[in-house]
């Protein structure tokens, strides 16, 4: 489980003020000294991440944030960071004290509702005081979950746990499926791995490992070829797989070799289904044939990899858009959790397929989008796209073919 990547994970937000144990309550729930703990306002400076099994929600990663309360120019780069982990949380808790309710605390709940994150309230240090019966009326009256604790004397952990396990989305616990809809049990995949300069040495991507595993978890069974031996490894079969999925870099390749009557697709499409919304990116592929001279294109990298010569994002998408448009385009990159607020100066934001991103992250970043009012797709459906052969990749997504014709 320690193995899960950190985009498959419950994410758990901490937030507060300054020293009201927020870090204290990290080292609690996981019985390790995570995060530092000091008397001294302000020593939380950037989110503490800490992966995690907590039974019976499995695996998660619980965020320790800066005080929501911080001051002076450092103080309002730590708020900002603070409010960015909201983008990525699943789960929020809410620390403060047992008789301390102000202005801070009401605006992280308008925001957390707002934005629809589930919450509890924790007031921490009741070893010291009782919770405010008012305070416990308010949030009664509210609907909102809370829970006394002494973090430092371990209090209340163990029912803390049982009231995030209460308050968790219900879509955790059926998480959507990376392509058992599309291959069902006793039916079979083809998988179709370049081993090039951007695989990793001795090991394979996340999405391909990923998709391995969820093919397994639907009791169908796949088989894994390089592009060179795709057609061969087709023709020696007594039957047509079910479905062939490539890396995006050989789908011209991948196509050409598939029959016809059996779907074709790529490992970055079937994610851009997966974390994101696969029928905005389809719709976000038209903003391609509207770019004019010197227009600036966004290329969102979730990860922060180091650039090889032919790097996909930085390199070749770039190059392929230039070719097929015929106009000079200007390409900017973003990388990491680096995700630009001004926006509007982009004709078209063209994100990679968010592995390492948790679903909600990916979301956010659509929404902030769709707000600005920028056309946002992805790698794999931009060069399936430039290659011609988006209409043959979508064919196992009917709803987003017609999202591009429409």
């Amino acid at each position: 489980m320690q193995k899960t990547p950190k985009g498959l994970r419950l994410h758990i937000g901490i937030f507060g003020r300054r020293n009201v144990g927020k870090s204290s309550l990290l080292n609690a729930i996981t019985s390790q000294s995570i995060a530092i703990v000091s008397d001294t306002p302000g020593t939380t400076t950037d989110p503490v991440e800490k992966s995690m099994e907590l039974l019976p929600l499995g695996p998660v990663v619980f965020i320790d944030t800066a005080g929501i309360d911080d001051i002076g120019a450092l103080g309002e780069m730590r708020i900002q960071k603070t409010m960015q982990t909201l983008e990525r949380t699943d789960l929020a808790i809410l620390v403060t004290e047992t008789n301390i309710w102000g202005e801070f605390e009401e605006k992280i709940k308008n925001i957390l509702q707002k934005q629809k994150i589930p919450f509890v309230v924790v007031f921490n240090k009741t070893d010291l005081e009782p919770i405010n019966a008012t305070l416990q009326q308010k949030l009664e009256t509210a609907g909102i979950p809370f829970i006394g604790i002494s973090a430092t004397k371990k209090e209340g952990i163990k029912e803390l746990k049982e009231l995030l396990l209460q308050t968790t989305p219900p879509d955790w616990f059926n998480p959507p499926t990376l392509i058992g809809d599309l291959v069902s049990a006793g039916e079979l995949a083809v998988l179709v791995v370049p081993i090039d300069l951007q695989a990793p040495k001795g090991r394979l991507i996340l999405p391909q490992v990923q998709t391995i595993r969820d093919i397994l978890d639907n009791d169908a069974y796949c088989i894994v070829v390089k592009e060179r031996e795709l057609r061969n490894a087709l023709q020696r079969l007594n039957r047509d797989p079910k479905l062939v999925i490539c890396d995006s870099q050989c789908v011209l390749k991948t196509v050409a070799d598939t029959p016809k009557n059996v779907w074709v697709t790529t490992f970055s499409i079937i994610m851009a289904r997966f974390k994101g919304d696969l029928a905005i990116f389809s719709r976000g592929l038209k903003a391609i044939e509207q770019l004019q001279p010197h227009d600036k294109v966004l290329i969102a990298e979730a990860c922060t990899h180091h650039p090889l010569a032919d790097d996909i994002g930085r390199v070749k998408i770039p190059r392929w858009l230039q070719q097929y448009t015929g106009v000079h385009i200007q390409c900017d990159i973003c990388a990491g959790k680096n995700f630009p607020e001004h926006l509007e100066e982009y004709k078209l934001i063209i994100h990679c397929a968010a592995c390492v991103l948790n679903r909600r992250e990916m979301l956010t970043r659509i929404y902030k989008a769709r707000k600005k009012g920028v056309p946002i797709t992805n790698y794999g459906l931009t060069i399936s796209y430039l290659q011609g052969v988006i209409h043959r990749c979508l064919e196992p997504f009917p709803y987003a073919q017609l999202c591009l014709k429409n």
